[in-house]
C-alpha cells in the first residue's frame, strides 16, 4: 500500500505545487473565500468528485466512497481563508491581494487535500467506508468556520474520527509532529473599556484618570493566573492593544484594552472570565470610574484522542521512517480544529515546512514554506485515512 500511495504521491506533485501557489496568490479573508471555493469546486468537478458546497456560503464538503464493504466514515479537514498581513516576500506566487496573505499556510493545507482526494479516487479499491472532506473556512476569526459547519451538521452521521495537519516551520521538510491529548489551547478574547472623567493633566485632581486605572488592571489581572490558577494547568493572560488617546497634557475620558485569555480546563476558564470582570469593576469602581467588558468565547482545547494519535504516529512512522516523526510540546496557541476534536476522536498533527536555515514564523509577512513539504503532506494524508479506515 504505501508504494503505491508514494508512487502517486510523486505522480501528482506538480499539480499539488501548482495549486499551491495558485491559492498563495490568491488569499482571501476569513469567511470571504468565494474564488478559492470555486476553484476547489472546479478541480473537484474536473475529478468526478462528489460534492456538495454551500456550507457557511464557501464551505465544501466532497467524498469518496471505497469499493470494499464497511461501514466506518472518516473526516479530513483542511481550512482555506488567510490573513490581514501584507505579504513581503519576492517571489514569483506573491499575493495578488494587496494586504491579504497565505501567512499561517491554509494554501498548503487544500492543496494538499486535493492532492490527498487524487490518491484515494486512484485507490478506491484498497478500502472500504467512505472519506469525507471537508474544506472549511473562516478558522482565523471568531467564532471559527469548523464551529459553525458542525451546526450545518457536516458531523452527521458522527464519523468515526477526524485528521488534520497544520504547517510547522519549526520542522524541516520531510518531518512531521504528534502530541497525544491536550495539544492546544482554549482561546478567548477580551474587550475592556475604562471610562473616567479627563481632563489637563496638570491638574490630576480634578480627574477621574482611566489611564491609570488601565495601568492598574493590566498589573493587577495577573494576579488572575499566579494566585487562583493551579499551576499544573497552563494559562496565559496577555494584552496586546491599549488606546488612550490623550497627549503628554492630556488625559483622555476613556481607554480601550484588548487581550486574550488561553489555558486547557473548561472550568477554570469560566472561572477566570468572571475573576477577570470582578477584577476591572472594582479597581474601576474604586477610582470613580466605569467600565464595560466583553469576553468573546473563542475556541475550546484541542485534544488529540491518546489511540487514535498512537496509531496515525506509527503510519507515519512506516510512511516517513522513524527519523522523520517527533514528539511536540503542549501549545497556547489555538485552532478550531478543536471543535472537531471535541466531536469525535481526532488527531492534530504538524507538517514540517522549514528548510532549516531560513526562519519562516507563521502570521508574519514573511512566511514561506520549504515546497519540499509538499512531497511529504498529501501522500501522508493519504497512507494515514486508508490505514484508518482499514483498521
Amino acid at each position: 500500500m504505501i508504494n503505491e500511495v508514494k508512487k502517486l504521491a510523486a505522480k501528482y506533485f506538480d499539480v499539488v505545487l501548482e495549486l499551491r501557489r495558485n491559492l498563495h496568490q490568491n488569499p482571501e479573508l476569513s469567511f470571504q473565500e468565494f474564488n478559492t471555493s470555486l476553484l476547489v469546486q472546479d478541480f473537484l468537478k474536473n475529478h468526478n468528485i462528489s460534492f456538495k458546497s454551500g456550507f457557511v456560503k464557501t464551505g465544501i464538503v466532497a467524498e469518496i466512497e471505497g469499493e470494499k464493504k464497511s461501514n466506518k466514515e472518516l473526516v479530513l479537514r483542511a481550512d482555506m481563508d488567510a490573513l490581514p498581513i501584507k505579504e513581503e516576500n519576492e517571489v514569483p506566487y506573491k499575493s495578488k491581494n494587496e494586504g491579504v496573505m497565505h501567512a499561517c499556510g491554509h494554501d498548503v493545507h487544500t492543496s494538499s487535500m486535493l492532492g490527498t482526494i487524487l490518491i484515494l479516487n486512484n485507490l478506491k479499491h484498497l478500502f472500504g467506508g467512505k472519506i469525507k472532506f471537508i474544506f472549511q473556512p473562516g478558522e482565523e476569526k471568531l467564532p471559527g468556520g469548523a464551529s459553525l459547519m458542525i451546526k450545518e451538521g457536516v458531523l452527521e452521521p458522527a464519523p468515526n474520527c477526524c485528521f488534520a495537519q497544520h504547517v510547522f516551520p519549526e520542522l524541516e521538510a520531510g518531518k512531521v509532529g504528534f502530541k497525544e491529548g491536550t495539544y492546544m489551547a482554549s482561546a478567548d478574547e477580551i474587550y475592556i473599556t475604562i471610562k473616567g472623567k479627563g481632563g489637563h493633566a496638570a491638574l490630576p485632581h480634578k480627574l477621574k484618570d482611566p489611564v491609570l486605572m488601565s495601568a492598574q488592571i493590566i498589573t493587577n489581572l495577573q494576579q488572575v493566573i499566579s494566585r487562583n490558577n493551579n499551576p499544573e494547568n497552563p494559562s496565559v493572560l496577555s494584552f496586546g492593544f491599549v488606546e488612550a488617546k490623550g497627549a503628554t497634557n492630556v488625559v483622555p475620558d476613556t481607554v480601550q484594552l484588548k487581550g486574550t485569555f488561553r489555558t486547557f480546563d473548561e472550568k477554570w476558564r469560566f472561572e477566570a472570565h468572571e475573576l477577570i470582570k470582578n477584577i476591572v469593576s472594582s479597581i474601576c469602581t474604586s477610582s470613580g470610574g466605569e467600565c464595560e467588558i466583553d469576553i468573546k468565547v473563542g475556541y475550546p482545547f484541542l485534544i488529540n484522542n491518546p489511540t487514535l494519535t498512537q496509531k496515525t504516529k506509527q503510519s507515519a512512522t512506516e510512511y516517513l521512517g522513524k527519523e522523520n516523526v517527533v514528539d511536540l510540546s503542549l501549545r497556547m496557541t489555538s485552532e478550531d480544529f478543536s471543535f472537531f476534536s471535541q466531536a469525535a476522536p481526532s488527531c492534530f498533527y504538524r507538517l514540517g515546512t522549514g528548510d532549516g536555515k531560513t526562519e519562516r514564523k507563521l502570521h508574519t509577512s514573511t512566511f514561506d514554506i520549504n515546497e519540499d513539504a509538499l512531497r511529504t503532506s498529501f501522500g501522508l494524508m493519504a497512507y494515514i485515512a486508508l490505514k484508518e479506515i482499514n483498521s
